[in-house]
């Protein structure tokens, strides 16, 4: 860290917003991530083997990861770099490796350089950092909130070490809230402001374990009470429910717990669950999401997951599509809940979804296989001289009710793909 920005981080935890101010100094401060940073864990035994491997902390907003690689760095006397990969190019990067260069031979430790949100680095910039990393030039330690597998590079990631961090329990939060609300020098403890056990626990639980979240609410909650007529005023549950009444759930639509969340309501209606189902549909609804999107999702589930056991279904689903592009929010959320209960409800089969997935998976092995002659039509006397037409049988001619004729490709002469349950 440059003494310029020393001297900014400083001004930051005097005049800087709250879940700034209240970073912890030390990693006894630290609250949560017990399972790397215990006796023996990950941190721990790179804290006492002095020895820092490029790292990649993983893990939902507000559990700490930019926190754990300041701490970790601080603790190693090492250095920190700095590198947002919203705004850096591949002339900033190419700097610091010049600047590595020169830093390597004058100074005993390594160059670090923390890259927030190494997510949004594209495959050139990550291309630019890999060689000096693997020289060992640079040290990386990245924080992101996606999956690294799909975000990083494999050669990179295979020279980083992946540490995930959790969501925060709800008494982990309400720890930080009891330690901002008591802090006099960079909490709010001046105030004398206290805080409802019952406003506490709900303020935790709807922040979903992001301490940021939590942390910024409780301080807009502070700065908003009517402290005039007391000085020592309570916030209530009225007070954060009057703040947090239209306020939308985060819901990063490019991100995993995006695609978390929509899991969850398909997983919860193939499961049969309609209480779960309708939840999930709830929490989706809450953050912003489209409803055709939901819809459209909805029409193939109804398909892969009931298909022939309620054929009914995939015509709910469809006409669920048009309903809410003619009403629009927020009566379309009842038009959903209908759909959304009745495709939980429904009889399940996954048979018209294996079928077909089967029958793909053979036309890739065995490629274009001619047509049955039988099957082809006869539309000149040259190709019915050749066959064409030949033994082909009219079904509507015949009463039986199963095929008079092999219809596939000789090499999968008597496949079956199709394979019918109790419940179709």
């Amino acid at each position: 860290m440059t003494l310029f920005q020393h001297n900014i981080n400083n001004k930051l935890f005097k005049e800087g917003p709250l879940a700034f101010r209240m970073r912890p100094e030390n990693f006894n401060e630290f609250v949560g991530q017990s399972h790397i940073l215990a006796e023996g864990k990950a941190i721990s035994r790179i804290i006492d083997a002095k020895h820092l491997p490029s790292l990649i902390f993983w893990g939902p907003p507000g559990s700490g990861k930019t926190t754990l690689a300041h701490l970790l760095a601080k603790s190693l006397g090492i250095t920190l770099f700095e590198i947002s990969a919203v705004s850096a190019n591949k002339e900033e990067i190419r700097k610091h490796i010049t600047d590595a260069k020169s830093y390597v031979l004058s100074n005993t430790s390594k160059y670090v350089i923390f890259i927030d949100e190494i997510h949004r680095f594209n495959k050139t910039q990550q291309d630019v950092l890999l060689p000096h990393v693997e020289s060992g030039l640079l040290t990386i330690i990245g924080a992101t909130t996606e999956n690294p597998s799909f975000e990083i590079i494999s050669p990179l990631l295979s020279r980083s070490t992946v540490l995930t961090t959790k969501t925060l329990t709800s008494k982990e939060i309400e720890t930080l809230i009891t330690r901002a609300l008591q802090d006099k020098n960079r909490g709010l403890g001046k105030s004398n402001i206290k805080i409802t056990k019952s406003c506490m626990e709900k303020l935790a639980s709807i922040s979903s374990g992001d301490a940021r979240m939590a942390l910024n609410i409780l301080e807009t909650l502070v700065l908003s009470s009517d402290t005039e007529n007391s000085n020592k005023y309570e916030i209530s549950d009225n007070d954060l429910q009057n703040l947090i009444s239209n306020t939308p759930l985060v819901f990063d639509k490019k991100g995993d717990h995006y695609y978390d969340t929509i899991s969850a309501l398909i997983k919860s209606i193939r499961d049969s669950d309609p209480d779960a189902a309708v939840y999930w549909l709830a929490r989706i609804l809450k953050s912003g999401q489209d409803p055709k999107f939901i819809c459209r999702r909805l029409v193939i589930l109804a398909s892969e997951d009931i298909g022939l056991a309620d054929p009914q279904a995939l015509v709910l689903a469809t006409s669920t599509l048009e309903a809410v592009h003619f009403v629009g929010m927020p009566e379309s959320r009842i038009i959903l809940s209908q759909t959304v209960l009745y495709l939980a409800l429904a009889p399940k089969s996954n048979n018209a979804y294996q079928a077909i997935n089967s029958a793909m998976e053979d036309v890739d092995k065995t490629g274009n296989q001619p047509v049955p002659l039988h099957l082809r039509n006869a539309t000149s006397k040259l190709v019915e001289n050749l066959g064409y037409g030949k033994g082909y049988k009219y079904a509507h001619n015949y009463k039986a009710k199963h095929p008079l004729m092999e219809n596939l490709p000789e090499v999968l002469k008597n496949k079956r793909y199709y394979k019918p349950s109790t419940s179709n």
